[in-house]
């Protein structure tokens, strides 16, 4: 049985890793030796960071949408489509550059789509109408959308599968920063600067992990996988068209596994209906307790934020531990099916749980001890939406190890979809059925997902066996 110290390639490859990067081991070394773990960290904070700006831009948005209608003058409704598009276009951005991550790497991704995000932002900051600010949003976000796509790749390049589920805890943890630091700084951006002050601020992020990719990211591509690579070995020219055109949407067979396809629609559909807290709180929490200042505003999706800061290292590290914990009890034997048990509680209990008692609370509770609930309820959510997305995460990039940053995309870019037609939904629902029965909506489809993930881990090996779409090697995972 191979473990994650067993050689992962040939022994000629292994012996070009030793070369080009200069290890002064033998050549069985494994290839997620090459870097330090100092180093290691150092990428990981990198990648993160960057992953942490789409999230961050989302929940930043949500406390000024109020101001944002007015000056635009327009309504709430009009605004929120923002934020579904944005999530269109992020999911654009997701298929786009871990295309073209796989085939020039990592690092040339993030020294483009970096400079794209902070002129999306610049742009939003000087948007006159509402079709402006979505157009500006929509560049926006397409170059942000690379940030957790191409980070899930260099993770899946830099670290093996016992560690992998507590490096994209960590990824998620410091990724969900930003919705945790965001709501209070869009709200004190909103109520004593202005929204447009919060989007120059975005644009100059943008621009400093800009310099610092530049100066301290290394390229993460296992040696001799990439698209480039394979036109040197070819011999052929790197400036034809065939480098430059790629179909972003050509990933998209990966959802011919009904394994990934399971699993993907299972974490967006919990997603969904965290967002279904979220996203309107301003028009439902905030409109029932009589809370109109856009800091308060902010500080209300605080407890959201944080739990998911919380859930995900939790997550990953339980996920790990569960895989470990199973492989032991099959004396020895992987089965990557069984790192999604760590997601089961998120799925069943904390979030669809709290979506519905929020609703409860929101129609029948008043005063400050139905805010505390809420906010109670927020902060649960939030952990068992990152206990449900952190193992699915990790599982995708075991079973599809040479193909992690496409993997990521294409499940990331369906999920965003899904969360952004839910997003425009829920608005007209509340004013339609009421709080309580959208909520009740919500949670009814995150039991959908709940269930999705007992078929997957229940016959997971088996529906592998019906399609082949590039799974990883035993020893890979």
């Amino acid at each position: 049985m191979p473990y994650e110290n067993s050689p992962l390639l040939p022994q000629n490859e292994s012996t070009i890793i030793t070369l080009e990067y200069g290890l002064k081991t033998k050549p069985e070394t494994s290839i997620y030796d090459r870097f330090t773990p100092a180093r290691k960290r150092m990428i990981l904070t990198l990648v993160s960071l960057a992953g942490m700006i789409p999230l961050f831009v989302i929940g930043s948005f949500v406390p000024c949408i109020p101001q944002i209608s007015r000056d635009l003058h327009t309504t709430g409704s009009v605004v929120n489509l923002a934020v579904s598009f944005y999530m269109v276009s992020g999911a654009i951005g997701n298929l786009t550059w871990s295309t073209y991550a796989g085939f020039y790497g990592r690092r040339p991704i993030y020294l483009i789509v970096l400079p794209i995000f902070a002129a999306g932002s610049v742009g939003a900051a000087f948007a006159r109408s509402a079709s402006e600010l979505i157009i500006f949003r929509v560049v926006q976000a397409f170059g942000g959308g690379g940030g957790m796509s191409v980070g899930a790749g260099v993770i899946s390049d830099i670290y093996g599968v016992e560690q992998r589920g507590a490096a994209m805890g960590i990824f998620f943890a410091a990724s969900l920063m930003g919705p945790s630091l965001a709501p209070i700084v869009g709200g004190l951006a909103a109520r004593y600067a202005s929204w447009r002050v919060l989007q120059f601020a975005l644009g100059l992020c943008g621009a400093s992990l800009f310099a610092a990719v530049l100066l301290l990211l290394p390229e993460t591509s296992w040696p001799r996988t990439r698209g480039i690579d394979k036109f040197h070995e070819a011999g052929e020219p790197i400036d034809t068209w065939r480098t430059w055109l790629r179909n972003p949407f050509m990933h998209i067979s990966i959802f011919r596994s009904p394994n990934v396809l399971a699993v993907c629609l299972a974490g967006a559909f919990t997603l969904s209906a965290n967002f279904a807290l979220l996203i309107p709180l301003s028009y439902t929490i905030g409109a029932r307790y009589n809370i109109k200042n856009e800091v308060l505003i902010g500080a209300l999706l605080l407890p959201g934020g944080l739990g998911s800061a919380l859930g995900a290292p939790l997550a990953g590290r339980l996920s790990d531990r569960t895989l470990v914990g199973w492989r032991e009890k099959r004396n020895g034997r992987r089965v990557p099916e069984d790192r999604l048990r760590a997601a089961l509680p998120g799925a069943l209990i904390l979030v669809p749980v709290s979506v519905l008692l929020s609703g409860v609370f929101t129609r029948y509770v008043e005063g400050t001890t139905g805010l505390l609930l809420n906010m109670a309820c927020l902060f649960v959510s939030g952990i068992g939406a990152d206990v449900v997305l952190t193992p699915i995460a990790a599982y995708n990039l075991d079973i599809l190890h040479r193909r992690s940053a496409e993997a990521y995309a294409v499940t990331s870019a369906l999920r965003h979809c899904i969360t952004a037609l839910a997003t425009a939904s829920f608005l007209p629902l509340i004013n339609g059925v009421g709080v309580l029965a959208t909520n009740a909506i919500a949670a009814t489809v995150a039991w959908i997902g709940f269930v999705l993930l007992c078929i997957a881990i229940r016959y997971g090996e088996r529906m592998r066996a019906w399609v082949d779409v590039g799974y990883s090697i035993e020893s890979e995972y």
